[in-house]
């Protein structure tokens, strides 16, 4: 091979590499891009997310706050009651009943005073009415003790069949005004629009926790990467 011919051989292979490195930069250059938008997008949905966990965390702490402060209102011993409970916990009900089978929700929080522990809460009421009728109200739930507060925040919680206008400890005897025995170790106040209503019927009542709101962030910035890579690839 003459001199004249190796030079343009030479000059042919470096313009291979060339273009080789040329469109592995391009390449990873798209990559990079796809990576940072695919990243972006899961972070701002993980945002928004979280944006809507928060602000119906201080909905429900608002509703806890204005149903306690009614109970206070109407029965100021309540508030010793409940604050040197065990544990208590507010549900806030707006619900529309329909004809013969209708079904009520709510949302609410249960606070353990012994442990500082909160947990978010839901409950669904299944119940027979008649004709159409919307019912508000709040129960609000005295937890005597530890076994009732695990019984309570785990969903596994039992209402009695008809509640008691008068309830009693079952420890030491003593009466608390105006609540009703909901099960062993729970009483319950029920405050509606119009009053306390003593007789507190929530029987076919589902109390559990609200997981979306006590669990951790659905996304961290590991899982979002890991989601952009998935996408990619």
């Amino acid at each position: 091979m003459d001199e004249r011919a190796y030079f343009g051989y030479n000059v042919f292979q470096e313009a291979r590499l060339m273009k080789k490195i040329i469109t592995l930069l391009v390449s990873a250059l798209v990559l990079c891009l796809t990576m940072s938008a695919a990243f972006a997008a899961d972070a701002d949905k993980a945002a928004k997310e979280q944006a809507k966990i928060e602000k119906e965390k201080m909905e429900i702490n608002e509703l806890s706050t204005k149903a306690l402060t009614r109970l206070y209102a109407k029965i100021p011993l309540a508030e010793r009651v409940i604050t040197k409970s065990y544990a208590y916990a507010t549900l806030s009900n707006t619900g529309v009943k329909i004809g013969i089978l209708g079904d009520a929700h709510g949302r609410g929080l249960a606070v353990n005073n012994a442990t500082g522990e909160k947990v978010y809460m839901r409950m669904n009421e299944t119940g027979i009415g008649i004709g159409l009728g919307v019912k508000e109200y709040d129960l609000i739930f005295v937890i005597g003790t530890e076994e009732a507060w695990k019984s309570f925040i785990s969903g596994n919680i039992k209402f009695a069949s008809s509640a008691e206008a008068s309830a009693k400890d079952g420890v030491n005897g003593d009466g608390i005004e105006g609540a009703s025995v909901a099960a062993k170790g729970i009483w319950v106040y029920q405050m509606t629009k119009k009053g306390l209503t003593v007789d507190a019927s929530i029987k076919g009542t589902k109390i559990y926790p609200y997981k979306k709101l006590n669990g951790k962030a659905k996304w961290s910035e590991q899982s979002l990467e890991e989601t952009a890579m998935k996408a990619i690839f």
